[in-house]
């Protein structure tokens, strides 16, 4: 396994660089024809349309392959009904690379109440259907009938954050990891750039793809324990508490005998027999199998793997599927990350450990590959709204450490911050104004998955290397944190200073517990960065809640939002916080988005935007969805138990107390008050949450069940991630303040 990569761009290129690059990567034959090809090295195909910016994933992994000499072609969005389309590049020399886009193709179809989209962001014309429910299967399996033999390797979002056994909220059933699911050659996941060079020169040398097993940041499908490595059971790292059949070994695989028949002693005795061979089977080249007590004080953790539960084990129990996910979660820092292997029947899954980050030159090569910046010219003018929204946008940096459970940036993209030079964002911002039709002089961002985090890390590499925190910033920022925004001030002040620049907003979600810790960043931010309005993500206001999500009591908010309010006077500026909220976390009661409703209207919000819980694939939050069990503790049969909002009317009511101005959920949520005692809250006062029925607004004898919240659900949002623990002093006074209802109001009440 190496440790340490070579430099992105210092292989020897393959020999048909003397192509040199291509005006656009082709899509067709005529396209090929044209640049002088016979055949294309590499073809990518895309759920999303292609646009020729790297902020879409096949233009960014296509133009790095061109840089290294391989010719490389896009399918985008093809007609999955047949092999037809993936053939029209004809038989690509080394392999297809398969990503079903930006979104996981669920995500990308379905709200948050599994309802279909009747829109599509990155299609041209937005137009829904163009891609496959899992696209990533589909097309692997298409890609195999087009061409027998060809490898077939997948990457994206979707694969990547697939990679394991996962909960799968669309069919409310665990599946299996997309490897097997796909029976691709390769699995690369997160950020993929040094895998992906690597295997091309490889495969391009003439090795064979079953052969390469040592390469970072890839998975693939392995048979037994290779020779001279040393296996650890998972339990061994997090000992699970008591499980319903403790005699019997819950890591192996019970294909033969379904757990739910283990009733007998004599079929528990068979069961202990049978998993005893299937151990020896799958072990058999191990040299050996370490427990807790028998581990020496140096390992080499470039020939140790992590036995995670089998698939067929998460599936019977969510005690152990919680478990998987937290030992997952505890092995993604690529300092100290060990490989890991789960069962799928009678093979593994096997996962090498992340990918070491990109450094600033590599980081700042691969934004400055010469691409168009626009959409394929065969879309004419329909429009692509995810293109149009970061059209005059720049990525600065890339990965998170805030670590927010139920966002997916961290399993993806990773913890470490990798940052681009101030350099080269300047050159882009000019080449953005130099090349891009209609820029006007307005930046709409400079951010990333978080819009403050650039050049931020620990403060020493040595005890990077060895953290196995969940998140930077939660319960409180570390202690070994830099959270200096100086290198991030003087490139807001350099980017705006460039001629031919009227503005340079920031859209990207703020991490305001780190803004707080350095108020001349915050002073820079307000005082000429924002455009009237800025969003920010508190998420939630309660502590129980905000608990579950890893993020910074309601504190932190309230200090950001006076430093925002002193600076924006200062400046003679009226601008406004938007706040972002989210119902139906796991975890979540009815209590909690009633105080969150209480604390908006206390406040003067009226949310349009309602952002409804997806338990996306991967995510720690999902894991509290599907095994009602906190995976952020050490997990047992004696465990916390995490309630969540599953059924229709309860999600509703959530999406509905974020939206209490709404007349249309006033039935719903007076119902919810009465019910839960609360109907001191409904009344025409000021300090009532919703008023008693008014015939002008509300239809006599509306069904409560039908209310229905406006707005939009969560996709898997790239935004402010954030810490500071507090004991929501801000939430209790909003409550008091409703407490004190008119005495005469309440009086009435009685009366009826």
């Amino acid at each position: 396994m190496n440790i340490t990569s070579p430099d992105l761009f210092s292989y020897r290129k393959f020999w048909p660089h003397k192509f040199g690059p291509a005006p656009v990567l082709p899509m067709s034959r005529d396209e090929m024809d044209d640049l002088g090809w016979d055949s294309c090295d590499i073809i990518i195909v895309t759920g999303d349309a292609y646009v020729d910016h790297p902020s879409f994933g096949m233009a960014i992994i296509g133009r790095l392959l061109e840089s290294q000499g391989f010719r490389v072609g896009i399918i985008s969005q093809p007609d999955w009904k047949s092999a037809d389309d993936f053939c029209k590049l004809g038989k690509p020399n080394l392999f297809y690379g398969i990503a079903a886009g930006n979104m996981d193709s669920m995500v990308n179809h379905y709200t948050a109440d599994r309802k279909p989209r009747s829109d599509d962001a990155y299609t041209a014309g937005a137009k829904a259907g163009k891609r496959p429910n899992r696209a990533t299967v589909v097309y692997a399996q298409r890609a195999r009938e087009a061409y027998k033999g060809v490898p077939v390797v997948i990457g994206g979002i979707e694969a990547s954050l697939r990679r394991i056994a996962q909960y799968d909220y669309w069919s409310e059933k665990v599946r299996r990891s997309i490897l097997p699911d796909s029976k691709a050659d390769m699995l690369l996941f997160g950020n993929a750039e040094r895998a992906i060079v690597e295997l091309a020169h490889r495969l391009a040398a003439g090795e064979a793809i079953g052969e390469i097993t040592d390469i970072r940041g890839t998975g693939f499908m392995r048979q037994g324990i290779p020779e001279g490595w040393t296996l650890i059971d998972s339990t061994d790292l997090d000992e699970v508490g008591s499980i319903e059949h403790p005699d019997s070994n819950p890591y192996i695989d019970t294909t033969q005998t379904p757990a739910c028949e283990k009733n007998s002693d004599e079929k528990v005795a068979a069961q202990i027999d049978a998993d005893k061979e299937t151990e020896a089977r799958l072990n058999s080249g191990a040299t050996q199998i370490i427990q807790f007590h028998q581990r020496p004080k140096k390992m080499d953790r470039t020939k140790t793997v992590i036995r995670l539960p089998s698939h067929n084990q998460v599936v019977e129990s969510k005690v152990l599927y919680a478990h998987a996910s937290r030992v997952f979660h505890l092995e993604t820092n690529p300092g100290n990350a060990r490989s890991m292997v789960q069962m799928h029947g009678k093979r593994d899954v096997w996962l090498n450990p992340p990918p070491q980050p990109l450094s600033m030159s590599e980081f700042d090569k691969l934004f400055e590959q010469p691409y168009t910046r626009k959409p394929h010219p065969s879309y004419g003018d329909l429009k692509i709204p995810a293109y149009d929204m970061i059209r005059f946008s720049v990525n600065i940096m890339r990965g998170c450490f805030g670590g927010c459970t139920f966002c997916s940036i961290t399993e993806h993209e990773g913890r470490i911050i990798q940052s681009r030079s101030e350099d080269s964002v300047i050159k882009e911002i000019e080449a953005i104004r130099d090349n891009v039709p209609g820029f006007t002089g307005n930046i709409s961002d400079l951010g990333g998955p978080t819009a403050n985090m650039y050049r931020l890390s620990c403060k020493s590499d040595k005890i990077e290397e060895s953290c196995r925190r969940l998140s930077c910033v939660y319960p409180g920022i570390c202690e070994n944190l830099n959270t200096d925004h100086k290198p991030l001030t003087k490139l807001y002040r350099r980017a705006r200073s460039i001629k031919g620049v009227k503005r340079v907003f920031i859209a990207s979600g703020l991490r305001y517990d780190l803004a707080v810790t350095d108020p001349e960043y915050v002073k820079e931010l307000v005082t000429h960065h924002v455009g009237g309005r800025l969003k920010i993500a508190p998420e939630h206001t309660e502590e129980n809640t905000l608990n579950k999500m890893m993020k910074p009591g309601i504190g932190s908010y309230n200090k950001f939002k006076e430093l925002f309010e002193k600076y924006s006077k200062e400046a003679g500026k009226e601008q406004y916080l938007i706040p972002y909220f989210i119902s139906s976390h796991p975890g979540t009661t009815n209590e909690d988005m009633l105080n969150l409703a209480i604390w908006l209207k206390e406040n003067k919000f009226k949310p349009d935007q309602v952002q409804g819980f997806i338990p996306t694939p991967m995510a720690l939050a999902s894991a509290m969805y599907h095994s009602e069990i906190n995976p952020l503790k050490k997990v047992g049969e004696a465990s916390e138990h995490i309630d969540s909002a599953r059924d229709a009317k309860t999600r509703r009511l959530h999406k509905a107390f974020l939206r209490y101005h709404d007349p249309d959920n006033w039935v719903m949520i007076r119902a919810a008050l009465k019910e839960m005692g609360r109907t001191d809250l409904i009344g025409n006062g000021k300090e009532h949450l919703i008023p008693e029925f008014n015939s002008r607004l509300e239809k006599r004898g509306k069904d409560s069940g039908k209310g229905q919240a406006k707005g939009n659900d969560f996709h898997h949002r790239i935004k402010a991630k954030t810490n500071v623990q507090t004991k929501g002093k801000a939430t209790t006074k909003s409550r008091a303040g409703f407490a004190k209802a008119k005495p005469k109001a309440n009086a009435r009440k009685k009366r009826r």
